[in-house]
């Protein structure tokens, strides 16, 4: 009697980065969006998996029973950094840290691979996408120099797992991912197979040597990191380092992490030197106006656990033109808009036939509903041309109705605006947003 055997199936088309299949190929998946992310799907076997036998080591057992090892972490010599990561980074984990062309990427992680050599571990940095020369140009220029930092210019990832065998690093850093190709893959380099096949061989790597990789991840035009969506489930951690060119102010911002907290935030500062840690940034984001000039009003955002005092500019002017401006920076038009038409209807100040413009002071981008009432009240002070009182702060989210909504954090934002120096934080114990203009604008 013949026994039936297992014979592969169609498999069709099947899109990289969200996994929708279809019988025919297309350019753009209808799912993801994605262009030129459809790519023929490997055959699959239909068949039924045999049930292994489980050795005694490799049983469940009940979650009563497992221990808690602690976890040892390596320090990078960057406080923020390590405040991002949980306390440092875990040998054997995969780090990945994308962030926008020219943002200090490459900076940051210089300045870890050289401290971390400065306290006697071999660091292996590979460049693939700047020479051995342009790095240590940038190394005398940060003073990241370091007998234990040892460089590799090379985009073969044959050539860098042989370099890794030959130095036996204690940290890696590849820079970046998307310039780094195999043989054993097809495509181009940044390519879907090329970065899955890359970052998987780097994962078990890490993981068999319990070494610790640092990856550098290019981004789209949307911001979100380039290649495939599996990308960000191979690493332990997801970084996003942000910033405005026209500032010298940087965010790492924790995404994914295995090993610690995704609400924490590291703050930074770039300068001609380097790029350096700020643990207290209070002072960036505060002008000296405060309570003088009319239009400005300070409030406490929230950057992952910090509670960070920002001050909101405000400045309304006639115009002649038939279609008023509305002109903000680091803050959402649409929000202050919405503003705007709730001070018009139950405040009684008037916006119509006027050029308003909105802005925070630092560069920072307020998007969290807290910053609500600290723009309305700079929109009053500004057409009322009176100031609000320097020894005030403001929390709170204001509804259609001229409510003030409760915040979250509330007791840490006014813990810091306390420790700052401000006496009165106002917030949602003021019921609605006419009772806030009265309280905070000076008669």
């Amino acid at each position: 009697m013949a026994t039936a055997r297992s014979r592969p199936t169609p498999a069709g088309y099947r899109c990289a980065e969200c996994g929708w299949r279809t019988a025919k190929w297309v350019g753009r998946c209808p799912e993801c969006q994605g262009w030129g992310t459809v790519q023929e799907a490997e055959p699959a076997t239909a068949g039924r998996v045999q049930a292994a036998t489980v050795p005694a080591s490799r049983q469940a057992r009940p979650i009563t029973e497992v221990s808690l090892d602690p976890v040892a972490r390596r320090r990078t010599g960057e406080t923020e950094l390590d405040r991002v990561l949980g306390g440092g980074v875990v040998p054997g984990s995969v780090i990945l840290l994308s962030g926008e062309p020219g943002v200090g990427k490459s900076t940051l992680l210089l300045a870890v691979a050289s401290h971390v050599a400065a306290m006697g571990a071999r660091v292996l940095y590979v460049s693939a996408e700047e020479s051995l020369g342009q790095v240590r140009m940038r190394a005398e220029r940060t003073g990241s120099l370091s007998p234990n930092l040892l460089l590799s210019a090379e985009t073969d990832l044959a050539v860098v797992l042989g370099q890794i065998d030959q130095v036996e690093p204690q940290l890696v850093i590849v820079d970046s991912v998307q310039t780094v190709s195999t043989a054993d893959a097809t495509g181009i380099a940044g390519g879907t197979g090329q970065v899955r096949e890359v970052a998987a061989s780097l994962t078990r790597v890490a993981k068999e040597r319990n070494l610790p990789v640092l990856l550098v991840g290019h981004v789209t035009k949307d911001g979100q990191i380039a290649g495939p969506r599996v990308l960000e489930h191979l690493v332990d951690v997801v970084c996003h380092f942000e910033g405005d060119r026209g500032t010298a102010l940087r965010f790492v911002r924790a995404v994914k992490n295995r090993f610690g907290p995704t609400d924490e935030v590291g703050c930074f500062e770039m300068s001609g030197d380097g790029i350096v840690g700020v643990p207290d940034p209070s002072g960036l984001f505060l002008s000296r106006s405060i309570g003088t000039e009319p239009g400005t009003c300070v409030t406490l955002a929230l950057e992952g656990r910090r509670a960070i005092p920002v001050e909101v500019q405000a400045l309304v002017v006639e115009t002649h033109a038939p279609n008023p401006r509305l002109v903000v920076n680091g803050v959402d038009s649409a929000r202050v808009a919405m503003l705007m038409a709730v001070l018009q209807r139950h405040a009684g100040i008037a916006l119509g036939g006027k050029d308003v413009y909105v802005s925070t002071v630092g560069g920072l981008r307020l998007t969290e509903p807290a910053v609500d009432l600290a723009i309305a009240l700079a929109l009053a002070s500004a057409v009322t041309e009176r100031p609000i009182r320097s020894d005030i702060a403001v929390c709170g989210e204001i509804s259609l109705a001229g409510e003030i909504r409760p915040v979250m954090q509330a007791a840490r934002r006014e813990s810091e605006a306390k420790r700052l120096g401000f006496g009165t934080v106002l917030g949602p114990d003021l019921a609605r947003v006419r009772d806030a203009i009265v309280e905070a604008v000076t008669s």
